[in-house]
Parts: C-alpha cells; sequence; structure tokens
C-alpha cells in the first residue's frame, strides 16, 4: 500500500513495442477554423493503420479572395505543429479556393519551412491528380463561392488544361454556411450542371458535405464525380504509399495512382 510521503519503485519490466496504430502512413491537414466537413470525411475516408492529423488556421468567416490570401502568414507555423515527433508523410493545405488564390508552389514552400520532413501538398494540386488520373478534360463545376473566386478557379483549371464547360457557384459568403448545404442539395445541384459532353463533374469546397453522395451521383449520371475533400484525401494517401481501392467515395479509389506512388 502506498503511504504519503514514499517513493513509488515500480517493478523493471520489459513492455511490448510495435509500429504504433497507425504504421502505414501518416496525414496531416492544416483546416481552416470555419470548415464544417472536412475533418469527419477524412476519418471516414482513413483505411486501417492510416493516422489522420488535423489543425486549425484562424480565418475570418467570410470568403474573398482578400481573406484567403491571408492563410499563408501562418502556414509554416500551422505545419510544425502537426504531431512533428511523429514525422507525417504528407501535410496538405485543406482549402480550395486558398490554394488557388496563394498558389501551389508558395504553399509548398510554407509547410516546407515547418515541416521539412513531410511531402507538402494542397486541395487543387490533389484535384488536379485525380481529374488527370481519370482522364478527365471537359468539366463542369458546382462551388458554394462568390463569382470572384468563380472566375479564379476557372482560370486555374484552364491553365491546368481543362476545359470547364461551365461552372457555377452558390454566392455564399460564409464558411459556415458552405457547410450547412444539405448534401441532398448537393446532389441535385451536380446532377442540375451536368452535361452530356463533361467527361467528370467536380463539386468544389473542402467545407461542404458532398463527400456523401458521391456514390449516387456518379450512378445518377453515369460519371466520375470529384469532390476536393475526396481528390486531396486520394492523392494524399497515394503519395505516402497507400494504394488501397476503397468502395463509397467514388470512381477514384479504385485507382491505383502509381505516378503519385513512383
Amino acid at each position: 500500500m502506498f503511504e504519503s510521503g514514499n517513493m513509488v519503485k515500480s517493478k523493471t519490466r520489459t513492455p511490448e513495442l510495435d509500429q504504433g496504430k497507425h504504421h502505414r502512413a501518416k496525414l496531416g491537414f492544416i483546416l481552416m477554423s470555419t470548415d464544417l466537413a472536412a475533418e469527419a470525411d477524412f476519418f471516414a475516408m482513413a483505411p486501417d493503420g492510416v493516422a489522420v492529423h488535423i489543425t486549425r488556421l484562424k480565418t475570418d468567416d467570410y470568403t474573398t479572395k482578400q481573406t484567403l490570401a491571408r492563410h499563408i502568414e501562418h502556414m509554416a507555423d500551422a505545419a510544425s505543429r502537426i504531431q512533428p515527433d511523429t514525422r507525417p508523410d504528407v501535410i496538405s493545405y485543406s482549402c480550395t479556393s486558398g490554394s488557388i488564390v496563394i498558389g501551389e508552389q508558395r504553399i509548398f514552400d510554407e509547410i516546407s519551412k515547418g515541416a521539412p520532413w513531410a511531402k507538402p501538398m494542397c486541395l487543387v494540386t490533389g484535384v488536379v491528380d485525380a481529374l488527370r488520373e481519370l482522364g478527365a478534360r471537359k468539366l463542369v463545376v458546382g462551388t458554394p463561392y462568390l463569382d470572384e473566386i468563380n472566375t479564379a478557379e476557372a482560370e486555374f483549371l484552364v491553365g491546368k488544361g481543362f476545359e470547364v464547360l461551365d461552372i457555377q457557384g452558390l454566392n455564399l459568403t460564409t464558411g459556415i454556411e458552405f457547410g450547412c448545404v444539405t448534401p441532398a442539395y448537393w446532389k441535385a445541384f451536380a446532377r442540375e450542371i451536368d452535361r452530356p459532353d463533361a467527361d467528370a463533374i467536380f463539386l468544389s469546397c473542402g467545407g461542404i458535405r458532398s463527400l456523401e453522395v458521391v456514390d449516387e451521383i456518379e450512378q445518377a449520371t453515369g460519371k466520375p464525380v470529384i469532390t476536393s475533400n475526396q481528390a486531396q484525401f486520394w492523392s494524399c494517401l497515394r503519395r505516402a504509399g497507400i494504394a488501397d481501392r476503397i468502395h463509397g467515395f467514388g470512381e477514384i479509389f479504385s485507382r491505383p495512382g502509381k505516378r503519385l506512388r513512383a
């Protein structure tokens, strides 16, 4: 029995150690403070043995090009705080519109400052990876954004070699509003903007609840559907060397991504 004033002395033991719960890969994500969807999406998609680590940037709940541009100011610090002792394989900035406004390379550079051991990523890089893996060239795009951001996104996609047949936004202004649009609405919106000549439908924004209806939209339209969180997570898994086929989140998860795993 322990008596106050005594020193505890444990017996010498040799505990059994393994590689830990997340021995296959560790993925880190930098989310907006207003994001209501991505965290749940990532945990839903994560295969056994793969860790999901999250940190958040303090962000204004008003989404314009000006507010998005300020995300870069704390990017390196955010990256440095994602499980530095376990050194994640990949760290990704999880904002579609912010990735476009700031620019991929600038984001990569800042993440590498904070976490030089990780492969730097951002959301739109994953989207482009997924669209190219599917061989999609002609796109229709649905977003929650203001049209100033929709215009920037269309320019970005055209610059990456895609044809934007149509892009339509809901002209919402806050991340909280983005996360409150129902999955059923995203399904209806996707079918509304679809065109017969589109190779794929892209529902853009990491803060929307579109992942839940990806399979339903694909079945209804007969074509692949890309969402921001789905594409980003697929690309991060493949870059970390994880090639699992995951069911329930769209055709892209049947694709191996050999170029990304090389």
